[in-house]
This record gives structure tokens, sequence and C-alpha cells, in this order.
């Protein structure tokens, strides 16, 4: 057996990443998504793709932000290593998976291939999240009209509100930052990607009770792929009162009164408490996401 070959591909031969199954459905489920051909990365054994790789970032990044497709053919995770390994970029890996690929011994099988090729290449795990989406069919969630919300222009109120909620959180991704930047770091990045999603600034939202006290914040947004909930989030002297589905039900009529025909969403599989309000506003489970690092990335 020959040695693989390692490439990127452009425009002239980007057709050779479709010529690999998909038996994970990773097509259907990048429908929406833009990669450029140039951030594409094949692995060839005489002629043929073995192992594929796509690098995404928004329209205006100028380096990828995550690796969110990647596929190996049967036998070979070690190809699909080598692919990630001798990547010029190290970013995180997301694997978008069908929602019931447990219960299945053939996606369950190509699944934990590519989770053994990741590890190979020098990547771990770090979180498993559902993925949701919202459209007209699953009729709009009850307002409960507990809660006052407006808009507020100072970033420095959300700031505060993000550093408070991070102190409690269940998010993985928000606790790694905690943990290598403490919750100033946790903060800023939210707030950051709020600034890069491609939605208006005046949509951010603080939900008050009808006394005036703060309760949290929800960002209804708009990333490269279309509508999403940004953000949702209760101030730690709040929680017990079921406000987040309050916050839920309130950034999905936001979006879909300005005309969205679906609303993505996402939530780590270990936060149960916001499943079940995903859950109780009509949010199926459409797929599954599991993200790994670079095993020097959480180590700094």
């Amino acid at each position: 057996m020959t040695d693989p070959v390692i490439r990127a591909l452009d425009a002239s031969d980007a057709h050779l990443f479709d010529t690999l199954p998909d038996p994970l459905g990773a097509r259907e489920a990048h429908r929406q998504t833009r990669h450029r051909p140039d951030w594409k990365r094949v692995a060839l054994r005489d002629g043929t793709v073995v192992a594929r790789g796509a690098w995404w970032g928004g329209p205006d990044d100028a380096e990828p932000l995550v690796v969110n497709w990647f596929d190996v053919a049967e036998g070979e995770e070690e190809a699909g290593a080598e692919l990630l390994r001798t990547a010029p970029r190290q970013v995180d890996l997301e694997l978008n998976l069908p929602a019931a690929w447990r219960e299945d011994p053939a996606l369950r099988s190509a699944a934990r291939a590519r989770f053994a090729a990741a590890r190979a290449a020098g990547y771990e795990l770090l979180v498993e999240r559902f993925l949701y989406r919202w459209t007209p069919e699953c009729g709009l969630p009850q307002r409960p009209g507990r809660l006052d919300f407006r808009p507020e222009p100072d970033d420095a109120v959300f700031f505060d509100a993000l550093r408070r909620i991070h102190s409690v959180t269940l998010d993985a991704h928000a606790l790694m930052a905690v943990r290598q930047g403490g919750l100033d770091r946790a903060a800023q990045e939210e707030l950051d990607f709020f600034r890069w999603c491609p939605s208006p600034r005046e949509w951010w939202q603080v939900a008050y009770t009808p006394r005036g006290e703060p309760v949290g914040i929800h960002i209804p947004a708009h990333n490269p792929s279309g509508p999403c909930v940004g953000f949702i989030g209760v101030l730690p002297e709040q929680r017990g009162h079921g406000y987040a589905y309050d916050l839920l039900a309130e950034c999905t009529h936001f979006l879909a009164d300005r005309g969205a025909e679906f609303v993505a969403a996402a939530t780590d599989r270990g936060n149960h408490p916001m499943a079940a309000h995903f859950a109780k506003a009509g949010y199926p489970v459409v797929r599954e996401r599991v993200n790994f690092r670079p095993r020097t990335a959480g180590q700094r």
C-alpha cells in the first residue's frame, strides 16, 4: 500500500472533495455553509480520496476559525490523522453527526473512526452538543409574559452580565475560557462573537422583572448561515425560576417577527436545564456536534 499524499485544493480541483462517501450526512448539514476551495485538504492514496477536511471562517476572516467537515474512509484513520496533523492551521475541530448516530451501528462506527483519527492527530474531546433548528411549522413558543425586554446600547452592561452568568455556567466553551483567562476573558469572547455576527447591535436585549430587577440577557443573531439564538443567559441570583425559557421564547419571537424562516441553536448535552427549555419551546434536535480541541491549545 502506498503512502497517502496530502494536498490542499483550489478552484480547479475542488471537485475531488466530493468524491468521498458521506455516511454521516455532512453535505446536508452544510448545505448553507460556504467553504473556500483553498481551505480544503484531502488525503489521496493511489489517486483516490481517503480523507478530507474543510476549514471554515466568516466571509471577512483572513484565517479559518474551525475545521467543521472531516471525513475518513473505512480503515483510513491514520491518513485522516496525517491530514489534520500536517495542516498549516491548527484550530478547533467540529464533527457534525446525525441525531441518532449512537443507535445505528454503521453511523456509530463511522463517527468513532473520525474520533480515533482526531485523537491520533493530537486532538482531545471538549464537549458534545445538541444542534436545534426551529421552523414556523414547530409553532411559536408561548411567551410567559413575566419579563420586560429592552435594548441596551452600553456594552459594559452586557460585559458585566456575562461575567456574572459565566461565574456559574455549565457551558464547556465558557468554562474553558474561564480556566484560561478568568471571567473577563470568557465575557470578552462572547462579546467578540456577538460583534462578529452580521446582525444589528440594536438587537441585543436585557430582561427585567416588572419591578425593574435585571434577570438576564438574550442575543438574537444572524451568523453567516442564517438566524440563530446567539446567547441566552440568566443572572445567578435570578436562577431557579425557569427564566431561561422566557428568554428563549422572546428570542424566537424576535427573529420570527423579522422574517426568520428558521432559527438555529445549540447547547451542551450536559446542560440538562437548557436542553429542557429548548424542548419546551418546540426546538427539535436535528443533529449533534462533537467538539475537539488541539491538545496544545488547552494547555496554555
